[in-house]
């Protein structure tokens, strides 16, 4: 999986990546499926190689509240097996999703031979770090229109259309706003010319101004 590996961990020799290769295992998982479970004990390092995970709780009384969607390929616990800690959310696949997992005692013997690739997770957890801390400065300082914009944004990746797969008030609920506030601020968006909406897929029709908006 060379694009992949490339994808999760870039700049890092191809020699180097065949070798995590070696250590890797997959699962081919289906939508809702577990991934891993909030309080189980973490044993490697988590990705998402295609397909979209859900970051979130779920409680046997409310069901699922969704925080995050990762969409692969992507890093899905960079933290909690580094720390031997359980891992501190709940994780299931929102589409059908290819979830790899590095076991951290042969990983720790691969990255002592291939210091190379400590530098490559590095980079990717600074990522990651840099990821949550915009999302929680725009949940402190942004209106829902401007959360909504860069929610797209990011969601869209670079890419002019993307295929929702979570429900309304999972998107909602990522953005910490009603189902129907959240209705109310597409057909904005919409009116303004800036995306356009067809069943569950989104086109970007001026990335600029949304980036505009977002920073406004």
């Amino acid at each position: 999986m060379p694009g992949q590996w490339q994808a999760l961990l870039a700049g890092a020799p191809g020699t180097a990546l065949q070798a995590l290769d070696l250590l890797a295992s997959r699962r081919r998982l289906q939508p809702g499926a577990t991934v891993f479970r909030r309080g189980q004990a973490a044993r490697g390092l988590l990705a998402v190689l295609d397909g979209q995970v859900g970051l979130g709780l779920v409680r046997e009384d409310q069901g699922q509240t969704l925080e995050r969607t990762l969409r692969g390929p992507q890093w899905l616990d960079l933290a909690s097996a580094w720390l031997d800690e359980v891992h501190q959310q709940d994780a299931w696949c929102i589409t059908e999703a290819d979830v790899l997992e590095l076991p951290m005692a042969p990983l720790r013997a691969c990255l002592q031979e291939r210091p190379e690739l400590a530098e490559g997770l590095m980079r990717q957890l600074a990522r990651q770090l840099r990821e949550l801390g915009g999302i929680t400065h725009e949940l402190m300082h942004m209106d829902a229109e401007k959360r909504l914009a860069a929610w797209l944004l990011r969601r869209a990746a670079g890419l002019s259309s993307m295929a929702l797969g979570e429900r309304k008030r999972d998107i909602a609920a990522q953005l910490a706003i009603a189902p129907e506030t959240l209705s109310r601020l597409m057909r904005q968006l919409k009116i303004k010319g800036l995306i356009d909406v067809q069943g569950y897929t989104v086109r970007l029709l001026a990335p600029d101004q949304l980036r505009l908006l977002a920073q406004g």
